[in-house]
């Protein structure tokens, strides 16, 4: 044997199966980082939406919420536009104090459910949110 280089094929076989390993665990974690960047553009227009609320209850010197059945409510009432791709349908709810929208386009995790901002209301005027919905807990916001 003089000097033979290069790879038996035992070793390539190992190598395909260190990469295909590798690549089962990379893409649905690749893909849940994408669901959870995408979701960062909902979560960032419920943020507005939730502002504008206390703007009006300071407006309205009370803790008066508004009632805004759809997302041309909310714009007419709060002046805050959800033209978001990432949502399909938003709404205000005045007796359960909440914030909801349904989202779409972002995936198969979450296309479809809703995401729910409660507002708690405290005895100086603020508001305490907490996050909830049917959205997958790993997709809800931390904060």
């Amino acid at each position: 044997m003089k000097g033979k280089k290069g790879f038996t094929l035992i070793e390539l076989l190992i190598v395909i199966v260190i990469i295909g390993i590798l690549a089962a665990i990379a893409i649905p974690m690749y893909k849940s980082h994408t669901t959870k960047a995408r979701m960062s553009e909902v979560v960032r227009a419920l943020g507005y939406v939730s502002k504008a609320v206390g703007v009006y209850q300071d407006e309205a010197g009370a803790a008066v919420w508004p009632d805004c059945p759809d997302m041309a409510a909310i714009r007419t009432s709060l002046g805050v536009g959800l033209s978001s791709i990432r949502i399909s349908d938003a709404r205000i709810d005045q007796a359960t104090k909440t914030i909801e929208v349904t989202i779409r386009d972002i995936g198969a995790e979450v296309d479809g459910r809703t995401l729910i901002l409660t507002g708690n209301q405290a005895g100086d005027g603020s508001i305490a949110w907490q996050w909830g919905g049917t959205v997958p807990p790993t997709f809800l916001p931390k904060r």
